[in-house]
């Protein structure tokens, strides 16, 4: 695979010097078109020490506007990343629609190092590289151009680059311990690396061998490379773009179907519910303290633990998820404990994927989230609502069973509730909510005219749960026209999932 990149080829000072200017203008131009575009360019840079990884990134913050880069370089994850699912980090450097994000020691890292060093053997590296490719999937399915440099070296070329910047004072602190340990495994690194290209290189996110040896020649094939794959992604970005137009104009030109179907008049997991169940008012507030008091001794062994919760809170307007977050956190300790509420995503938010505004809110180890309202947007409100196409709103339920499984992979404790009422108990508490003053704000249009929408909801949510609730991470539903009820429902059901985890815990 790599004999093609130890040829030896070099670029003249005298050609490359004539060909600069023209390419360094064409790189500037199409960053200024890139930030009216609605994609990221994401570059990563892997390959032997001393192949020029560094330098190539260098030169990309120099030729272009820094302002409009991310560059990002990885160690030995810190505490804070610790605590964390492992792509936490790579999630929260990710770079906003419009500009370029430069990462170096990324996500291959691992797995290469691993293998190289016999850290790890096939089968997890195989594990890792299909997390990758998953990750790198998701990423360019949200529209993300992904271009990735393998910059080789021969071993005998490498070892003359190493001893090159060790005789030079400028350069000689650049070359470490590490970089002679990685020269020795020379042979079982490149094999390692041969096969995670072998893997990883798909259509949507490809690799490119680039001989490292002569810094000119380098220096052109990646910018040249990048050029190129951002004028080919704008293009056809910008044909996508027509295309949609027109099949959404054709769809508004054809005659109403009706929504009901023969099928969607079967019960669903919603209509399935037993909504009469309740508590005796009497006994109703003596079992909420009992499940508090539970609740909050078992805080203390999560926080001893060091485990972490998440807990996610979706369910019908109207249906009690404020009154029963509240009766939740109080029971807990305040400065572990933060409640995330979430709506319309803010221009910070839609400019990354749907997702990163998500992974940017879970905590480290030994606290308590509550997302009020979560990911699940978009298989709810933004299906119903068309404020995505079919395919995004389709391909998410893989998206959000991966991201599940990665945070309870982590050790994350995840409970997801579902809270429902019925259609005429809605009505009741909305009409309520005009009466009380303290209370009417909760009321807006947004609510009526969901209302409208019940049935496509009550379809939405059946599937969501159908497609969603898996053995990691299953959905509770909990039957919310009685509040009392309801709140020792999702009280008791995070004990139980406390419960669980610390006892897993301690094994």
């Amino acid at each position: 695979m790599f004999e093609a990149a130890e040829l030896g080829r070099k670029l003249s000072k005298e050609d490359f010097a004539a060909a600069a200017p023209a390419l360094r203008a064409e790189m500037l131009n199409l960053q200024i078109k890139l930030r009216e575009a609605n994609f990221p360019v994401i570059v990563v840079f892997a390959g032997v020490d001393g192949a020029g990884k560094n330098e190539s990134v260098n030169l990309l913050n120099e030729w272009l506007d820094p302002r409009w880069v991310v560059t990002r370089a990885y160690d030995k994850p810190s505490d804070e990343e610790r605590e964390r699912p492992e792509y936490w980090r790579y999630w929260r450097d990710l770079p906003p629609k419009g500009r370029f994000g430069l990462f170096l020691s990324s996500w291959y890292h691992t797995p290469l190092i691993g293998k190289a060093f016999g850290k790890i053997d096939q089968a997890q590296m195989d594990k890792e590289l299909e997390h990758i490719i998953r990750f790198e999937q998701t990423l360019a399915d949200d529209g993300a151009l992904i271009v990735k440099f393998w910059m080789h070296l021969s071993k005998k070329a490498q070892r003359s680059r190493l001893r090159k910047l060790e005789k030079d004072p400028a350069t000689k602190w650049r070359v470490g311990p590490d970089d002679w340990t990685h020269w020795k495994q020379y042979d079982k690194f490149v094999q390692a690396a041969e096969h995670t290209i072998m893997r990883t290189s798909k259509g949507h996110a490809p690799w490119n061998i680039v001989e490292g040896e002569d810094a000119r020649y380098r220096s052109m094939v990646v910018l040249t490379t990048i050029r190129d794959a951002v004028n080919r992604h704008l293009e056809a970005r910008a044909a996508q773009k027509e295309t949609l137009a027109i099949e959404k104009e054709i769809r508004a030109k054809k005659p109403a179907q009706a929504k009901k179907t023969v099928l969607s008049k079967l019960p669903t997991i919603l209509s399935s519910l037993d909504m009469t169940v309740k508590l005796d008012p009497k006994e109703a507030g003596v079992v909420l303290q009992e499940q508090r008091g539970r609740l909050s001794q078992l805080h203390r062994k999560i926080k001893d633990n060091g485990l972490t919760v998440l807990a996610v809170f979706e369910g019908s307007d109207a249906a009690g998820k404020g009154g029963a977050i509240r009766r939740l956190t109080s029971a807990l300790f305040a400065r572990d404990t933060q409640v995330v509420p979430f709506a319309a995503p803010s221009s910070e938010e839609r400019a990354q994927h749907y997702l990163w505004r998500f992974w940017r809110y879970l905590s480290r180890a030994g606290k308590v989230t509550v997302f009020d309202r979560s990911w699940y947007g978009r298989v709810l409100v933004e299906r119903v609502e068309g404020f995505c196409t079919d395919d995004e709103w389709r391909r998410s339920y893989d998206e959000i069973n991966d991201f599940e499984e990665q945070l309870v992979a982590h050790g994350i404790v995840l409970v997801k509730f579902w809270l429902h009422i019925t259609k005429d108990e809605q009505l009741r508490r909305f009409k309520d909510r005009e009466d009380i003053d303290y209370k009417r704000w909760k009321l807006t249009e947004e609510d009526w005219r969901n209302r409208e929408k019940w049935d496509e909801y009550e379809q939405a949510v059946n599937e969501m749960v159908e497609r969603t609730s898996t053995l990691t991470a299953p959905w509770t539903m909990v039957e919310a026209n009685d509040k009392a009820y309801a709140r020792v429902k999702v009280i008791a059901t995070v004990c139980d999932a406390l419960e669980a985890a610390v006892k897993k815990h301690s094994k």
